[in-house]
């Protein structure tokens, strides 16, 4: 028996060898990221390559997974890596603590992925990452809104011509129509109205929290672990395991 062993009776010895030869790149490690790389470390991906420019705040404890009393002012991905290292001492774990933009998305892909999972909530970033990957024929997921979402179960996995509701999913597909692209990008999505931006107790919120979406963990996570099943499963069909 072996760490993976219970991931081999799903996916069988040649499953996981895809697995642990294959590269995943995970951009943005918050709410959406943290649970998606840890699913894929688990899962028994042998290289993960984790983009986070960001260090962890007290706002992030909760939901984020690198967020801890400890690790407050810690670099996100420097908190992953070790915890990675930890659950797949075997791991190849590359950090990479620079804010992408779309003057400098190229230089990311110098790793070569075999697949990325996109979970960055700046707009014109997501955009120019999609835009990049898309024209390179990159394999990826990219994940919609998450926040201001109570209920987990109303997440899909759609082609971006498809979605609805969700707002940030129709920024995106408004930027992308002016890139030439309509469809072909996959997408982690929720059918879920975003709840009104108001206290519980119907008092509106104060000035400087009204740009903030209220998040929790069990519906950011589930976004997360979606789009990591999404990056697993496209991973073991190319290699025609499923």
């Amino acid at each position: 028996m072996h760490r993976f062993s219970r991931t081999e009776i799903l996916i069988g010895s040649e499953g996981l060898k895809v697995l642990h030869r294959s590269r995943v790149m995970v951009f943005g490690l918050g709410g959406v990221g943290s649970p998606a790389v840890e699913a894929l470390a688990r899962t028994g991906v042998g290289s993960l390559v984790l983009v986070d420019f960001d260090r962890v705040s007290l706002t992030n404890i909760n939901r984020q997974l690198p967020a801890l009393e400890s690790t407050v002012g810690l670099l996100k991905a420097e908190v992953l890596a070790k915890r990675i290292r930890e659950i797949n001492p075997e791991a190849e774990v590359i950090t990479v603590t620079e804010k992408l933009t779309p003057e400098n998305t190229e230089r990311f892909f110098r790793y070569n992925p075999d697949y990325v999972v996109d979970a960055i909530d700046t707009l014109k970033n997501k955009i120019a990452l999609i835009t990049y990957m898309y024209r390179k024929y990159i394999p990826f997921i990219s994940v919609m809104g998450a926040g201001n979402r109570l209920d987990p179960t109303r997440f899909k996995v759609a082609d971006i011509s498809r979605t609805h509701t969700c707002p940030l999913t129709r920024r995106v597909r408004q930027a992308l129509k002016k890139e030439g692209i309509y469809q072909g990008v996959k997408v982690v999505f929720s059918e879920e109205p975003p709840v009104l931006e108001r206290g519980t107790s119907d008092e509106p919120l104060p000035a400087e929290k009204k740009h903030l979406p209220g998040s929790v963990m069990f519906v950011t996570a589930t976004a997360g672990l979606i789009a990591a099943g999404e990056a697993v499963r496209d991973l073991l069909l190319r290699h025609k395991i499923l």
